[in-house]
């Protein structure tokens, strides 16, 4: 049998990822749009369409209505909407919150993203760049653009922004997790557990980034470590589908 092109097994780990984290969010791109240092209101990850997601909209939606200038209520109202899967709204809402705050660098970053998200990776890198300033760069809007540049496939200049930003914010697990799913992507895998690992080690990891440790650990065969990480994030019948798949996925790998 013929074996897989490099091509083929990159749109393998891509899903493999998508699956393994329950994040439909990144085309082609292990340096996941869910997190790109951007301001996340609601608390951790939540499926779309479940109902945790849903009561966020609603619960967002009414600041939003009650003044649609207000800055936290954008930010809210947007990335409620994004982790629900609504990124055309998420979109809007953040369209307008650029034009209500042109100099506001996050709520940029984060409309960034959502272009991002939606594929218009060129327009999103001029929204981001237009608001960095070079003499003060903010290290959300590095990490977003970043993300982009991973997704384009250049994983060189990604990683030497998410470099930089890491010197402005050594700690952050968001942007060191970042970093380790771009190693992944070009399937550096000790590069991308042992940056995931120091990732999970921090204050305020969420459980996205125990979840693509998982993925790393799983993907180098440590089955018994990965699952023991999925179940301790996931419940177990969710640990247990995404294993499964996980698991699905690598034989394919390896025919």
């Amino acid at each position: 049998m013929q074996a897989p092109t490099s091509r083929t097994r990159r749109t393998r780990l891509a899903a493999t990822l998508m699956a393994m984290t329950a994040l439909a969010l990144v085309t082609g791109c292990a340096s996941n749009r869910s997190n790109t240092g951007t301001h996340s209101p609601a608390s951790g990850y939540t499926t779309p369409g479940s109902g945790q997601a849903m009561a966020q909209v609603a619960r967002w939606a009414k600041s939003y209505e009650r003044d649609r200038k207000d800055r936290s209520a954008i930010l809210g109202y947007s990335n409620a909407l994004s982790q629900n899967g609504q990124i055309p709204q998420a979109m809007a809402v953040l369209r307008a919150g650029v034009i209500a705050h042109p100099k506001d660098r996050e709520i940029s970053s984060a409309y960034g993203k959502v272009l991002a998200m939606n594929g218009r990776f060129e327009e999103a890198l001029n929204v981001l760049q237009r608001v960095q300033q070079p003499d003060t760069p903010d290290w959300r809007l590095m990490s977003a653009e970043a993300a982009i540049y991973d997704q384009t496939g250049n994983h060189t200049k990604a990683r030497s922004l998410y470099k930089q930003a890491l010197l402005m914010a050594p700690d952050d697990p968001s942007l060191l997790n970042n970093l380790g799913l771009s190693y992944l992507l070009s399937n550096d895998l000790p590069n991308a557990e042992y940056t995931l690992r120091k990732a999970a080690s921090l204050p305020g990891a969420d459980s996205r980034v125990r979840q693509n440790l998982a993925l790393v650990l799983g993907i180098q065969g440590k089955y018994d470590e990965a699952i023991q990480v999925a179940q301790a994030e996931l419940d177990p019948q969710q640990a247990k589908a995404n294993i499964d798949y996980l698991r699905h996925m690598m034989e394919k790998r390896r025919t």
